[in-house]
């Protein structure tokens, strides 16, 4: 994988020059590579010899504690030391300002050797940031800092048992701890009360104290809760009180852990039920768990939506990481198996000996698909962490650019991988035979990690609907036009150039079949009939994208070969190019079924009667 972070990073996404910005101005492929070095390494000592261990010894409740295995603690504290919590940070806050590009390479060896590990260090990074752009100034200071320090770990809290993925309804309610409520140095206080699941990291004994982001309703003066999402607001809530200047008081805030989730995979992480305000834990002579009011009432879905997005390519990005591990795992495997023979005359011979089973083509087959997957999905989350640093330090049209990209990118860049990557390990699975079954071989595991990306973050349903619902159409069409302007672009740049002009031409193609398909599913002004099949659609525009991606990077590889590297380099370049002609011979004429559908607002599924589901 380091060959091939180095070849997107520094030939591909060309990082060096964002050294040119001010941000960046200390730092140079060395520093870069440096940090990309001390992750890899930190990764294969402390947490790939611990993610079988905390798989099978799943986090368990004693007393009112959290117990992991002491490899997960270790694994914890070496990625707090290695100062990646505070990688893109100023250096006035501890940190590095690296590019967040550079810190979603480096975090992906972390995923990809242990992604149950590390104290939910990405969560935590995404609870600081939200805190940094709309916090109060206190707030950063006695919040943010500590997390990002490592000393205090973070969560979001969002999902409740009757509501699930339906924020709208949820019933956690804050009222205002008292007249003088809004005189906290820390923020306007709030007693919560309610239930939360799903909470990754809700509750461990990692760090000092765990600060939960808790979306809530204010009652209205009739004590009801507003409807829908515009009355959610947003509370900082810590495990345990805090004092103005950061310091821990002793006392244990009415945040209780009322049970673990026992989950597939990603099993290091502990998975919480927490119930704030249930009067186990009395605050300062009451009941309620004590919040802090972040923002504005009625804005918590505006500022968590900050912490969401870096989730979501965060997401994405495990998801290839761990595709990675499963191809790494099963082309080692093929390599060294032997098991059947040769077609062919010479194979009729049972006195030969066994070949390598790579050497069969349908082997050949599923390792290309898991590579293609794999470091299709790399390309496009740091594609998009690129994006990210265009949108804080580029000039005004880059970083106008980049938030119309985004907008469009994000949804494909959380759900794309999380689908395609669980592929390549079912295939991994599948190249190791009946030994991918058992846990003799990491590959199963690996899919087990994997399969929580396509729920977790939004599931596929959801960023379906927002795509063609919303991201397509918002401005009207304008995410949408300058990202076909980019597709365009580079069919254009491919078609003049012999050994790639076939694909170009093809990549035209397919961006014209979507488009026309995106505006045949809005004939009308009917959501019903367009947003029937907003789960086809999503799975070709990602197909579509990473076609886009893997034919810009061919050409960034077809270049690199005219300098007559050396022969590693060029196995690694026709590597490169070898992908995209399986993803475009293999994979690109997928999205003309998916977009059939799409195209004829077949209403199929929407027009199922429940009656006629049973067996």
């Amino acid at each position: 994988m380091r060959r091939s972070i180095d070849f997107f990073l520094f030939d591909w996404l060309a990082i060096e020059a964002l050294c040119a910005r001010s941000r960046f101005a200390d730092h140079n492929r060395e520093t870069f590579t440096s940090v990309l070095g001390t992750c890899e390494r930190i990764a294969a000592e402390k947490f790939a010899p611990a993610n079988r261990r905390v798989d099978v010894e799943e986090p368990r409740i004693e007393g009112e504690q959290v117990v992991l295995p002491d490899c997960a603690y270790e694994a914890t504290r070496a990625y707090v030391e290695s100062g990646m919590l505070a990688a893109t940070q100023d250096y006035e806050r501890g940190g590095m300002q690296l590019p967040t590009v550079v810190e979603t390479a480096a975090n992906a060896f972390f995923s990809k050797s242990g992604i149950g590990l590390g104290g939910g260090a990405l969560l935590t990074v995404g609870n600081a940031n939200l805190l940094l752009a709309h916090g109060t100034e206190r707030q950063r200071d006695v919040f943010a800092r500590n997390e990002l320090s490592g000393r205090w770990f973070g969560t979001m809290c969002l999902s409740e048992p009757q509501a699930g993925s339906s924020l709208s309804d949820i019933a956690t309610r804050a009222v205002p701890d008292g007249p003088d409520h809004e005189s906290d140095t820390l923020g306007a206080r709030y007693r919560l009360f309610g239930n939360k699941m799903w909470i990754s990291n809700g509750d461990h004994e990692l760090s000092e104290n765990i600060i939960h982001l808790v979306l809530a309703k204010i009652p209205g003066l009739d004590g009801r809760l507003p409807a829908g999402t515009r009355g959610i607001s947003l509370f900082i809530v810590p495990k345990k009180l805090v004092t103005a200047a950061g310091e821990l008081t002793g006392e244990r805030n009415d945040v209780a852990l009322a049970g673990l989730n026992h989950k597939l995979g990603y099993r290091g992480i502990p998975n919480a039920l927490l119930n704030f305000g249930e009067g186990r834990y009395t605050v300062r002579g009451a009941t309620g768990a004590l919040g802090y009011l972040v923002g504005k009432p009625g804005e918590g879905l505006r500022c968590m939506f900050h912490m969401m997005n870096e989730a979501r390519i965060a997401v994405g990005a495990g998801a290839a990481a761990i595709g990675m591990a499963g191809y790494e795992a099963s082309l080692a495997y093929a390599q060294t198996r032997r098991q059947g023979r040769h077609h062919g005359p010479s194979g009729k011979n049972p006195t030969t000996q066994p070949v390598r089973i790579i050497e069969h083509a349908d082997v050949r087959r599923m390792l290309l698909a898991q590579k293609s997957y794999a470091e299709g999905g790399l390309a496009l989350v740091l594609y998009c962490a690129r994006l990210v640093d265009d949108k804080a330090t580029g000039t005004a049209d880059e970083s106008r650019i980049a938030v119309t990209l985004l907008e469009i990118l994000t949804p494909i860049a959380k759900s794309w991988p999380s689908e395609w990557c669980l592929e390549a390990n079912s295939l991994a699975i599948q190249v190791h035979g009946g030994y991918g079954y058992t846990r003799d071989y990491p590959v199963e595991q690996y899919w087990r990690d994997n399969r929580l990306n396509m729920i977790h973050e939004g599931t596929h349903g959801i960023h379906g609907l927002d795509l063609l619902g919303r991201k397509v159409r918002v401005d009207d069409g304008a995410a949408l036009t300058t990202l076909c302007k980019y597709v365009q672009r580079t069919a254009d740049h491919a078609a003049r150039i012999e050994a790639l002009s076939k694909r170009g031409v093809e990549l035209g193609v397919a961006l014209g079949v979507a488009r026309d398909a995106t505006c045949a599913a809005w004939a009308t002004d009917a959501p019903e009939g367009a947003l029937a099949n907003a789960t086809p659609y999503l799975q070709a525009f990602g197909h579509l994208v990473v076609a886009w991606l893997w034919l810009d990077v061919s050409i960034t590889a077809h270049i690199a070969l005219s300098a007559k590297p050396d022969n590693a380099v060029i196995d690694l370049l026709y590597g490169k190019i070898q992908c995209m002609h399986y993803f475009f011979d293999y994979e690109l004429p997928k999205i003309d079924a998916w977009l059939r559908v799409v195209a004829s607002r077949n209403q199929i599924c929407a027009n199922t009667r429940e009656e006629w589901l049973p067996s």
